[in-house]
């Protein structure tokens, strides 16, 4: 069930500054704020669905939530992770097209939906956010060419330790022992993120283990040796 918490203004947002709205005047920060919606969801609600239509745009104030593709066969394939202050929805939504993923909440989060039109407002009045934007979707464009590239000329053994090592940037916590990474994603969304199937992700998790490059704490992975796997995920190292 959604809960409704008490709304938190643009100006005062703390995960404004990681967000396409850093830099936005007051003026238009005030005008999102008024027309806004801040929204808490639990682990495991859907953002949207693939093939709906946009009615606006999300901002994540925190939590995570996967971006993802779903097969015939029901198999999810794992585009992204959003986290605090990434934005989702806008492609679509300035395109005038449907979603072509969909989005789920992977860990508890609070997100503001800004209507189209008070984005499309301060998008066509603010000249430094509209080039904010389109780098932006230029940037997934070649996220999306070098997932395209991965998936073609790398191994899954490959790719499985490049996702541990961007896992690791975007939510590691140091450690003793290692570096954390801090979110629990079954082995299914990792197979998901990797793109292969589940039981080869259990598998190379397990030798990966045994190498001492992880170690599991829980449902958590704890990366003991970051070279070791970054030499392993270099393809044309």
């Amino acid at each position: 069930m959604k809960i409704q918490p008490k709304s938190v203004s643009c100006e005062l947002c703390l995960s404004r500054k990681f967000s396409l709205f850093a830099g936005v005047s007051d003026q238009h920060l005030c005008h999102i704020s008024d027309n806004k919606n801040f929204i808490s969801h639990k682990k495991g609600q859907i953002l949207f669905y693939e093939g709906t239509k946009p009615l606006g745009v999300f901002c994540i104030n925190d939590g995570v939530v996967k971006v993802y593709k779903t097969a015939s066969n029901g198999k999810e394939q794992i585009i992204r992770l959003a986290k605090k202050g990434d934005f989702l929805g806008y492609t679509a939504m300035l395109g005038e097209e449907a979603y072509t993923s969909s989005a789920t909440i992977v860990e508890d989060a609070k997100i503001c939906f800004v209507p189209k039109e008070s984005f499309l407002k301060v998008l066509a009045d603010d000249n430094a956010f509209q080039r904010k934007v389109t780098k932006a979707i230029c940037n997934d464009l070649g996220i999306m060419e070098e997932k395209l590239t991965d998936a073609t000329q790398k191994s899954i053994r490959e790719r499985l330790a490049f996702t541990l090592l961007k896992l690791c940037e975007n939510y590691g916590i140091d450690g003793q022992e290692g570096q954390k990474i801090d979110i629990v994603l079954t082995r299914e969304e990792i197979a998901g993120l990797v793109g292969t199937a589940t039981e080869t992700v259990i598998r190379l998790l397990s030798e990966f283990k045994k190498d001492e490059l992880i170690e599991f704490e829980g449902k958590k992975i704890i990366v003991l040796d970051k070279k070791g796997l970054a030499r392993l995920s270099d393809f044309y190292g």
